[in-house]
């Protein structure tokens, strides 16, 4: 990996109103992993020398992150984190979602590895054991230099039909010019329906608590509430210097429609978001 790049993988984890995230990666400098509760956030660091990647596993202490599940053995003042989390019937993009994107220099390649999956076992944080067992799991990672100098992220999985919503809408550059570019996938009932700049998707409306995408005969339309989130770190220039916020339990309401099939319309009080305005 070049030295002013990042790399990480986001998973997160829900079962009967509790979220954990944890995010695992490296910057130029050193290694991390953040975790992000209902209640608060965590960032600790590690010696570069104390990451590596083998295949689809990546280690991190005494920590091991994958598809098939995450361990975490963090003993530090500011965050006690220990368990084993498994996963199991991984939702997959049947191709990247980056689309022909991916072929470009783009400064940050955002992957999805798990639309949806099941999850067993639990952690204890703090003096505080969460059972995940029977909850839901999402994973996804991002790639390359910087994140976007602004951008808005959603994702949601605790919806009616096995229902999942993600999206990304951020400021691309792209050989000195600056365009809007959007990403979603909602997922009903085992099919996925991808709403995306190159599948010719049209950006109705984007604020910072509404969000209305059209593409062909589908409409997705977003409302967040923008309650306050938690401090996270994320990379600019490769170094993890950059302070956004990130909500693990928003209040948010989906609706998706096939023409004028309504095929969605849910609130949940778990969704996580992230609105990062441009500074």
């Amino acid at each position: 990996m070049g030295c002013n790049r990042f790399e990480g993988f986001y998973y997160k984890h829900q079962k009967n109103g509790r979220t954990l995230c944890v995010i695992a990666g490296r910057a130029k400098d050193h290694a991390f992993i953040q975790a992000i509760t209902d209640d608060g956030a965590f960032i600790v660091q590690y010696p570069l020398l104390a990451y590596t990647a083998a295949e689809s596993v990546t280690r991190i202490g005494a920590c091991t992150f994958g598809p098939d599940g995450i361990t975490l053995s963090i003993q530090r003042p500011e965050l006690t984190l220990a368990g084993r989390i498994d996963y199991s019937g991984l939702t997959p993009l049947p191709s990247d979602i980056m689309g022909p994107f991916r072929f470009l220099p783009m400064q940050c390649r955002h992957r999805i590895v798990s639309l949806r999956h099941s999850l067993s076992g639990g952690v204890r944080i703090g003096g505080e054991y969460l059972d995940f067992s029977g909850g839901i799991g999402y994973i996804e990672g991002d790639s390359g230099r910087s994140f976007p100098r602004s951008y808005t992220w959603v994702h949601c999985g605790d919806l009616p039909k096995d229902s999942t919503v993600t999206l990304a809408i951020a400021d691309i550059p792209v050989a000195g010019l600056h365009f809007k570019g959007c990403i979603a996938v909602v997922g009903i009932s085992g099919r996925q329906y991808r709403l995306a700049t190159y599948g010719g998707v049209k950006i109705v409306r984007h604020t910072e608590n509404e969000i209305i995408l059209r593409q062909k005969s589908w409409r997705l339309m977003v409302n967040m509430d923008g309650r306050p989130g938690h401090k996270l770190l994320a990379p600019l220039r490769g170094r993890m210097t950059r302070e956004i916020y990130e909500c693990v339990a928003c209040r948010g309401r989906f609706r998706f429609y096939e023409g004028d099939a309504l095929l969605l319309d849910a609130f949940s009080e778990r969704a996580s978001f992230e609105h990062v305005p441009r500074g």
